[in-house]
């Protein structure tokens, strides 16, 4: 025993365990590879035993290192090619692993995702542990040899074996564990068992390659993954600072094909497949874009404007009140003094019409309920909300300094959702004009907007502006005359019509991409 004083011994036991263990990181990843085709309850046993017969089968080849010597020596020669036992064994098993490693792969990118109804359906147990003991016995004689060249103490060689194995034993769990949880590190690692698969071959043929080329490249590759794993944690991380409401959202919205706020664009048809009708029509998709949408939308996105308010001047003559509620089509209307930012309340029209009718004149303790008033920085789902408890009175919207600047009905929560009902004395705020054409008014919501055109060239409502006429405001920056155009992706956007310093109406052409490309 006077071997173990010499150092040169143990740096050789080091040296030998650490070449030992690289070269059972191969085997190792095989193993956790197919490890996974067999119940999850018999995954570690799986594992653990093609450990152990790896190391039984090393600790095997081991005492019979004379047998192995001789497995170098030619057993025959086809032209100026020699071909000795060894050659055999690593021909069979990189054939072997290549076809594995192949079949893995398909079944991994080809292979197309089936829903299971029944139970799931696992590789037996036998046949995995064959497949494993296949490659230990590959695997397991690179190993060896290798030990036979390194040292010549037999100790030494068992020593490291056991070493090794132990280390592998101990890591094998959380490797295992970390490629399964990974889709892209198994497609990697089963093209390290291709690149490995192919030098085995090579190495039967004579053709030597050296273990350092293709740890290098093995190592590289790892780097690289190394980084797109960092790369896609920072991305989890960005994720989680996203509302789940807003993540669900866009989920939602991609897998019915409609364009989402993180850049989604329509999901792909049915592999291999082109439907004919889609699964989802577009008022479907556009009615749910228009629910998932409401509470990041601004509350003057859906309002009336101003602008657009009727509203009953309690200071008129009675005639010219009863005049203007039998002309427009509403059910209520805001009451006021002198201006509409003197509100006194909100009135239901039958009502106003039955004081007008029976004394001459309005009672406001009777015929005008105290209105509902809320901020223009309240969120669309608080409207709402306040709405359903309105028993269907309107809600008027105020900024900051008190200035009424809209009101908000059930209605406009409706339209919020599934599209215009324009009233009887409306018309529609798009008018398509046939061709790629349509006239629009531009107090038009670009939200809606965006599900006529099917474009998103629009944006989407800010704090600043929620509709056309203020998204082109903001592009051109001051108040455009008619016939000023403004070029957006496919569309074309032309001022048709100024009114009262704002813009009215807007001709809206798509264009192609030739014809634009001709402009520009």
């Amino acid at each position: 025993m006077e071997w173990l004083a010499d150092p040169n011994i143990w740096i050789g036991l080091l040296t030998l365990i650490v070449l030992e263990i690289v070269l059972g990181i191969d085997n190792l990843i095989f193993i956790a590879i197919v490890a996974e085709k067999v119940p999850p309850h018999q995954r570690d046993k799986a594992r653990l035993l093609g450990l152990s017969l790896a190391l039984l089968m090393r600790l095997g080849l081991l005492s019979v290192i004379s047998w192995i010597v001789t497995l170098t020596e030619p057993l025959f020669h086809i032209g100026t090619m020699d071909f000795s036992g060894r050659d055999l064994i690593l021909l069979l098993g990189g054939i072997f692993l290549l076809a594995k490693a192949t079949m893995e792969l398909h079944e991994r990118v080809e292979g197309q995702a089936q829903v299971n109804s029944g139970p799931v359906a696992y590789a037996s147990f036998a046949a995995v542990v064959g497949q494993i003991i296949v490659l230990d016995a590959v695997f397991s004689l690179d190993s060896v040899i290798t030990a036979v060249g390194m040292v010549d103490e037999l100790a030494v060689m068992i020593a490291a074996v056991i070493v090794s194995m132990a280390v592998m034993m101990f890591a094998s769990k959380p490797l295992t564990r970390f490629v399964n949880a990974h889709p892209t590190v198994v497609v990697l690692c089963l093209s390290f068992l291709l690149m490995i698969g192919l030098s085995l071959i090579a190495e039967g043929f004579g053709f030597h390659i050296p273990k350092g080329y293709l740890y290098v490249a093995i190592g590289f590759s790892v780097a690289i993954e190394a980084l797109n794993q960092l790369a896609r944690r920072n991305f989890a991380r960005q994720q989680e600072h996203v509302p789940l409401r807003e993540r669900t959202a866009n989920a939602v919205l991609r897998m019915m094909g409609e364009k989402t706020d993180d850049g989604g664009v329509e999901a792909p048809a049915a592999a291999g497949k082109e439907s004919e009708q889609p699964t989802f029509e577009s008022a479907e998709r556009h009615m749910v874009s228009g629910v998932l949408s409401l509470s990041q939308r601004p509350v003057r996105s859906i309002m009336t404007p101003r602008s657009d308010i009727s509203w009953v001047d309690l200071d008129d003559d009675p005639a010219s009140i009863r005049a203007q509620l039998l002309d427009a089509p509403h059910s209520f209307y805001p009451a006021g003094r002198g201006q509409l930012d003197n509100i006194v309340g909100v009135a239901r029209a039958k009502d106003v019409i039955a004081d007008l009718m029976d004394g001459g004149h309005i009672d406001p303790a009777r015929s005008i309920r105290p209105p509902i008033v809320m901020p223009d920085a309240a969120g669309v789902l608080q409207v709402m909300e306040t709405l359903k408890r309105s028993h269907g009175q309107l809600v008027l919207i105020a900024d900051e300094y008190g200035t009424i600047q809209g009101l908000v009905t059930p209605i406009d929560i409706l339209e919020a959702i599934a599209g215009e009902f324009p009233d009887e004395d409306e018309q529609p705020v798009v008018q398509p004009l046939g061709d790629g054409r349509w006239r629009v008014d531009g107090g038009a919501d670009l939200h809606y907007l965006q599900q006529v055109l099917e474009s998103d060239a629009l944006g989407v409502a800010t704090d600043d502006y929620t509709s056309l006429a203020g998204f082109m405001l903001e592009r051109f920056a001051t108040l455009p005359h008619v016939g000023q155009l403004l070029v957006l992706d496919d569309l074309r956007l032309e001022v048709a019509e100024v009114r009262e310093r704002r813009i009215a109406t807007v001709l809206i052409t798509r264009i192609d991409a030739d014809a634009q490309q001709g402009e520009g």
